[in-house]
């Protein structure tokens, strides 16, 4: 059985009591501009677009990370993907990973990018992701999920689809690997990691995202769903 452990904890403290080298790939997404966490929904205001709109709620813990985080996370890390590395002032490895998101005209990215030290070149995942309208599957990214009541629901203002996970490390990382997330958010590589066997550390700062990310992961992966103070147990994903 995987190792998977989360704290709701400031990553940067966290990561000082790490050893070097104690985590063979970093898998992160950190907060490359300020915006997200002020919208406060995900969706429409308008009611006639038909779009589900998923409240959040504003996290007072959004910060965008400097150098010193960089520095931290390569010295606690063997490897590393960066998620948004073109945002920041850093020098990464040449290594990049370009997720389409498959959007059409939508006016957010059409990609988005991540930096990793694990190749010299270029690599592509096109996984549809935009609004209501999400991939089928990791192998059929470009075909759109025509159940939407089978979508992942949206719990976090930059939330990443678990495909692009399990793709990502399907991809790149080794058996036997520990992974780490500094910026847990949604918990989408928490419950990729525990379905491919891979020994999992997070940290998420803001508590109101670590327990909506708990509950997920129970529901999806250890198929536990909770009901006020009723716990009722549920075949797993995995």
């Amino acid at each position: 059985m995987a190792e998977s452990r989360v704290f709701n904890i400031d990553c940067m403290k966290y990561m000082r009591d790490i050893p070097d080298g104690y985590f063979d790939l970093a898998v992160v997404d950190p907060p490359y501009f300020s915006g997200p966490e002020r919208r406060g929904y995900y969706g429409r205001k308008e009611s006639s677009t038909n779009v589900r709109r998923v409240e959040y709620g504003v996290s007072k813990a959004w910060n965008v990370p400097k150098r010193p985080y960089f520095k931290e996370l390569l010295r606690v890390a063997r490897h590393y993907i960066v998620w948004g590395c073109n945002y920041y002032d850093f020098h990464f490895a040449p290594g990049r990973i370009v997720w389409d998101k498959c959007n059409g005209k939508s006016s957010f990215s059409d990609c988005e990018i991540a930096a990793t030290d694990l190749i010299d070149s270029v690599r592509l995942f096109p996984y549809m992701w935009n609004g209501m309208c999400q991939g089928l599957s990791v192998s059929d990214g470009r075909v759109m999920q025509g159940n939407k009541a089978l979508n992942e629901v949206r719990i976090h203002p930059t939330q990443k689809p678990v495909a692009l996970y399990v793709w990502t490390l399907s991809s790149f990382a080794k058996p036997g690997w520990k992974i780490l997330d500094t910026h847990l958010g949604s918990g989408s590589s928490r419950i990729a990691a525990y379905g491919l066997g891979f020994d999992f550390h997070g940290t998420e700062i803001d508590r109101r995202y670590f327990d909506a990310q708990n509950e997920r992961f129970e529901r999806e992966c250890l198929g536990i769903e909770r009901i006020g103070d009723m716990v009722i147990q549920q075949p797993s994903l995995f």
